[in-house]
């Protein structure tokens, strides 16, 4: 059995430092155990359920752990277990013995030669918003628009349109202004052919203003991304949060954690103190750039004007409308806009 001692933890682990362990040992699933005895695996999905459920990520995992997920058993021929890995689509399958104790862990990497995806393909329309001057990532973007500057041998353009086309996302409206004629050359040249209908800002019209242009060529939900940002979450779970939320809008967000390097003193009336916390971690959900809108959102754009994405969800909620947020751990969202963060990407990817 693989040494797992890494990746294992306790059910009084809080969600937060979960989550950094996976995020520390680039793994999606971690292994509880109460001293010696197996108690569950804790899953990367398990986390992010509890986060829209707003349980504090304070709480212990065993306030989450799903005690009824399925796993293998000893007796279980070969055939049964694989057939079970594929069912289920799981990654990594604990395979207990007659009493409940960890006898195994089968690996889907170890069976199968290709990805455990066999879930159904989306069809929605993503907008890319590739318009901005990357002023971030001077001095390169004074010679290449953001959207083309390089991921190894790919452009962060196409590292995020692959991205959606491995889920079935096919066709693209992408927002031009800043060096256009360049991002048109550049696609027109490459040998994979994306199925792409240009349109255009005759001046900037902030994060959203420009997706106003397409009143009436969409009519069904569709992703907005920025152009500089890559994701590793599967998109289909954030549609199927979209859906299952009847959400009018649904943002990615991601977890970021803050460590205060004091004690802070909290205080009551006449400034007498009522608690102290040492190095506490602060947690924020931080705006990733990707978005799922309801096409009916296209109509409450205002046309031709200054508009930002913030001023959208602003309008909706005000409305009575849903803005749903889905979480995805900081190590699976890498920001390519700013210099330090992309440097680590290109050494990485």
């Amino acid at each position: 059995m693989r040494d797992i001692s890494k990746e294992t933890i306790s059910p009084g682990t809080t969600l937060l430092d979960a989550l950094k362990l996976m995020d520390t040992q680039k793994v999606k699933t971690l292994f509880v155990f109460s001293g010696t005895r197996f108690e569950a695996i804790l899953t990367i999905g398990d986390i992010q359920r509890a986060i829209i459920k707003n349980i504090p990520l304070s709480e212990p995992v065993s306030l989450i752990l799903d005690k009824d997920k399925l796993y293998g058993y000893s007796n279980e021929s070969k055939e049964e277990i694989l057939d079970k890995m594929r069912r289920l689509r799981a990654e990594v399958m604990p395979i207990l013995d007659s009493e409940g104790n960890l006898a195994d862990i089968w690996f889907w990497d170890d069976f199968f030669n290709r990805e455990p995806d066999t879930r159904p393909q989306i069809h929605l329309p993503v907008v890319i918003m590739a318009g901005g001057k990357g002023t971030r990532l001077k001095p390169i973007t004074n010679v290449l628009p953001k959207p083309l500057v390089p991921v190894g041998e790919k452009t962060i353009l196409e590292v995020i349109m692959d991205q959606f086309e491995s889920i079935g996302c096919r066709k693209f409206f992408m927002s031009l202004n800043y060096k256009a004629d360049m991002i048109r050359y550049y696609l027109g040249q490459i040998g994979h052919r994306y199925d792409i209908e240009f349109f255009s800002e005759d001046k900037p019209l902030g994060t959203i203003g420009s997706v106003s242009l397409l009143k009436g060529r969409i009519d069904t939900p569709f992703f907005v991304s920025n152009c500089d940002c890559i994701n590793e979450q599967d998109y289909r779970d954030v549609y199927d949060y979209h859906l299952r939320n009847r959400n009018d809008m649904t943002v990615v967000t991601m977890v970021k954690s803050l460590r205060i390097p004091y004690g802070v003193i909290e205080t009551g009336a006449d400034g007498l103190m009522t608690a102290i916390r040492e190095k506490p971690d602060q947690t924020y959900q931080v705006n990733t750039g990707v978005y799922i809108l309801n096409p009916g959102l296209i109509d409450e754009i205002p046309r031709g004007e200054f508009f930002h994405i913030t001023q959208l969800m602003e309008k909706v909620q005000a409305r009575g409308g849903r803005v749903g947020c889905f979480p995805v751990s900081e190590h699976s969202w890498k920001d390519m806009g700013e210099w330090p963060e992309y440097l680590k990407v290109i050494n990485v990817l």
